[in-house]
């Protein structure tokens, strides 16, 4: 069990997020769970034991005021600050000549400024308790996928991962790179993706899990999780 450590999770609301929530919470964790849906994380918050066990931050992360409220609440809240999921993010159709340059900015907004911000807001909680950050990246960011501007945001946010790590170094804060490959989330129209058998939100948070369940001197640098069927 997590004895009551304090988790913190962006891109709350559905998909990786809400099922690494309800991992953690059952786990032991008290969340602070993080999105621009409001009644969908408070609906979460409520179904995860209401605010002894979990609260809800409505937060859009492209905002740094609104990613410092976030933090200052979670303290507010339960004290401390042990895990921070930096998970907030989203795609759009691909193709350099057929997409639509405002989405393309809310996009890079969304995954690169906003994981950076999470970071930056909860750095110092982090290594007062000398806690656990991690970052939602893809197998897109470890293969460009062609005409895609979300895997170069993803190739940015692996980068980040390395870069953040190397400046904890010798901290106590570990830092952990979660790459999905295809997942049967909401990030798909038709909810399963291009192949028959994708993996699970379930399968990502266990894996979140296994990462934070190590012993402190072990930092998992990255986890890069692809279903059977995917080939690259």
């Amino acid at each position: 069990m997590a004895h009551d450590r304090v988790m913190l999770i962006t891109g709350a609301s559905t998909g990786i997020g809400a099922a690494t929530a309800r991992a953690a919470s059952k786990d032991g964790y008290r969340l602070v769970l993080a999105a621009r849906s409001t009644d969908l994380i408070d609906a979460l918050a409520t179904e995860l034991g209401g605010p002894d066990r979990a609260i809800a931050v409505t937060t859009d992360v492209t905002e740094w005021e609104q990613q410092e409220h976030l933090a200052a609440a979670a303290i507010s809240a339960y004290g401390q600050i042990d895990s921070v999921f930096a998970n907030a993010g989203f795609g759009g159709p691909g193709g350099f000549t057929g997409s639509d340059p405002e989405a393309w900015k809310s996009m890079v907004l969304t995954n690169v400024y906003g994981a950076a911000l999470t970071v930056r807001a909860t750095l110092d909680e982090l290594k007062k308790s000398k806690g656990h950050l991690l970052l939602t990246g893809s197998v897109a960011g470890r293969r460009a996928i062609p005409g895609s501007l979300y895997s170069c945001t993803k190739w940015a946010v692996t980068a980040m991962g390395e870069a953040v790590r190397g400046e904890l170094a010798g901290s106590g804060v570990r830092v952990t790179l979660i790459e999905p490959g295809i997942v049967a989330t909401p990030f798909w129209d038709d909810g399963k993706g291009p192949i028959e058998k994708p993996l699970e939100e379930d399968d990502i948070a266990g894996a979140v899990m296994w990462a934070l369940g190590q012993p402190p001197h072990v930092d998992v640098n990255e986890i890069l999780i692809r279903p059977a069927g995917q080939a690259a």
